[in-house]
């Protein structure tokens, strides 16, 4: 097939109509279709697609050419004047339906009159004039030849359908060849050491191709951008602390930083609480002492909770509901340091793990989730440096829309909620707390007195939502995070 149509575009220059050649050459139309895409590939040839209408007979209308209109053969059952019955009628037609047509048909052409049952011959002579349209249609099969008014008639009885037929001009194309020559598409070393390379066709490389995926494993996007929040908080000269202990006690989750034991934090609602083991063995009995005087009777200039503090309740083990129990330990040792040098030297900590919360879950709610917590201890640090450090933060992120709302806090005074703006939900969602160490917990630590601690605690999955314009934070983190999403997701990057 190939050889031929080459020969053709030789001989003649064009090919008018695909279909025509392959009827005069008795092909396959479908293998000639393929032979011709194949040629179109390689530039051989052009086409250029044709179609046109042709009207086609259904198999009502084939049976009306070869038995009649259903009209006639219905008028041909019965002698003029004569009355037959519908049930004995119909034997003669495929179904109730096929008569009922038949029935409308011939009275529509006055050849009979119908009651409820029965059906009788008025006209003396009939003519199949359908069947006479029918033949003409099968001569001419352009529906645009024949009366529009027919064609819808007979479309609607549907004895005819029209078919759009697709066919091709084919002409020569720009690396036309009257023999086709096949392109290779690999450089061997056999074609360099035998210098057959040099008379050999090669097909032209796409650069445009995709490549084969290849499978691979992926970061989660709230990995990346973990990574991210460390980078910055690195690059703005904080420490990170050591957040390897998921399980706490009550006594540093809450009491160390003066919250009181009967606070609504620490209820099953808020906390959970475990079977087994259910206390801790040992708690720093010096801390201990500071903190149950902090709590009862009040110290440092406080007057505390005043209620009768217990041991039992601080030995609870629960699953941390914050990092800065962490945040607690790295400033007790940095009391201890300061002793020993009689220097205080100011630091800034930074953690991002996961915390634990006994609530439920919603499009922006989960009872496990990251946080990332950061502190700086220095002297006379205000509400200003906080709003500072907050806002450079999150502006190496791109969000640079923030609010700050006052709140409460059991171990910050002032405290402040931050907000972000989400452009997904089109509103202010909060994205962490923040405040300033309250004196019963530096002090109980053992922190010098003019020392100030400013601190914050920050979401990672509510930023990681504004980035990544997320309206439900399941969708990032638990089991019905799409794979799509963590698959395509481009590496994490500022703007």
């Amino acid at each position: 097939m190939e050889d031929i149509v080459l020969r053709e575009l030789n001989e003649k220059g064009e090919i008018p109509n695909s279909l025509e050649f392959a009827e005069q050459h008795k092909f396959d139309v479908k293998a000639f279709d393929g032979v011709l895409k194949s040629l179109l590939v390689t530039d051989y040839v052009a086409l250029q697609n044709l179609d046109v209408s042709e009207i086609e007979l259904t198999e009502d209308g084939k049976k009306a050419v070869d038995q009649g209109a259903p009209e006639y053969r219905l008028v041909s059952l019965l002698k003029v004047g004569e009355e037959k019955s519908k049930d004995e009628l119909v034997k003669e037609f495929k179904d109730d339906k096929e008569l009922t047509l038949a029935t409308n048909k011939a009275m529509q052409c006055k050849w009979i009159k119908s009651s409820k049952t029965s059906i009788t011959r008025t006209a003396e002579e009939v003519k199949d004039e359908t069947a006479k349209a029918l033949h003409s249609l099968l001569e001419s099969k352009d529906p645009n030849k024949h009366d529009k008014a027919l064609i819808q008639d007979l479309k609607k009885r549907k004895m005819i359908q029209i078919k759009q037929i697709k066919y091709y001009k084919v002409s020569k194309g720009n690396s036309y060849k009257t023999k086709r020559v096949v392109e290779v598409a690999d450089l061997t070393a056999e074609m360099l050491s035998k210098g057959t390379w040099k008379d050999t066709a090669f097909k032209k490389l796409n650069t445009n191709a995709m490549g084969k995926e290849i499978a691979t494993g992926n970061f989660h996007p709230l990995w990346q951008m973990r990574d991210e929040f460390r980078s910055i908080l690195l690059e703005l000269g904080f420490e990170e602390m050591k957040t390897d202990s998921f399980v706490e006690s009550a006594f540093w989750d809450f009491d160390v930083l003066f919250t009181a034991q009967q606070h609504p934090a620490r209820e099953m609602q808020d906390t959970f609480y475990l079977s087994e083991p259910a206390t801790c063995k040992t708690l720093p009995a010096d801390l201990c002492e500071q903190v149950k005087k902090a709590h009862e009777g009040g110290s440092f200039g406080s007057i505390g909770y005043r209620y009768k503090w217990k041991e039992e309740e601080a030995r609870k083990n629960i699953m941390r509901t914050h990092t800065t129990p962490c945040s607690a330990r790295v400033l007790l040792l940095l009391a201890e340091e300061t002793k020993k040098t009689g220097k205080f030297k100011p630091k800034k900590y930074f953690s991002i793990d996961r915390v634990f919360r006994n609530e439920a879950t919603d499009a922006t709610h989960l009872f496990e989730f990251h946080q990332v917590e950061g502190l700086i201890a220095d002297f006379n640090l205000t509400l200003r440096e906080l709003m500072g450090i907050i806002g450079e933060f999150f502006k190496r992120l791109g969000i640079t829309n923030l609010k700050y709302k006052p709140t409460y806090n059991p171990y910050t005074e002032p405290s402040m909620e931050v907000y972000g703006y989400h452009p997904t939900l089109k509103k202010m969602v909060e994205v962490g707390n923040s405040g300033i160490f309250r004196p019963e917990m530096l002090l109980a630590l053992g922190l010098p007195e003019d020392v100030s601690v400013i601190a914050w605690g920050l979401s990672l999955e509510r930023p990681a939502m504004i980035h990544y314009k997320l309206d439900n934070i399941r969708n990032l983190l638990g089991h019905q995070v799409p794979l799509k999403f963590l698959k395509n997701n481009p590496i994490f990057c500022l703007p």
